[in-house]
């Protein structure tokens, strides 16, 4: 997750999604997720203090601003690199349950009371965005997968 000015995404030249400062989410879903990790991704996504107050330290969270979420699968952030040269995906969730669990989090973001864009589930992407700080958190479970 990173913390931007603007961030958009488009498939085939055709923005897909658009938010001003926010949250760019790049999701990956592994195969250990379930749904009680979506909603409490949603739920830390939206409540992190990770924007600065008056004073300059980082107490703020995207639903005391009023900032969006862009949220973009990424299926590559469930692989290893742990053998060999080349990246295994074996860890990540099958498409049709990945997808599921991408639209809950990104449901479970609007229901927090963000305005949310999302790219499309399995299109090849280009994410443009500008990264505010730069400010980046990595928010993963006790075993690598959603959220802790």
């Amino acid at each position: 997750m990173q913390r931007v000015l603007r961030a958009r995404v488009l498939v085939d030249s055709e923005v897909t999604g658009e938010i001003g400062p926010g949250l760019c989410v790049l999701l990956g879903v592994a195969e250990t997720d379930d749904e009680t990790a979506a909603d409490r991704l949603a739920g830390r996504v939206a409540r992190l203090r990770i924007l600065e107050n008056e004073y300059g330290k980082f107490d703020r969270s995207i639903q005391d601003e009023g900032g969006g979420a862009l949220v973009v699968s990424q299926f590559t952030l469930a692989g290893s690199l742990s053998k060999g040269n080349r990246p295994s995906f074996d860890r990540a969730e099958a498409p049709e349950r990945a997808e599921d669990l991408y639209l809950r989090v990104a449901e479970g973001l609007r229901g927090a009371g963000l305005p949310v864009a999302t790219g499309r589930f399995g299109a090849d992407m280009a994410v443009e965005l500008v990264n505010d700080g730069p400010v980046t958190f990595l928010v993963v479970t006790k075993d690598g997968a959603l959220v802790k």
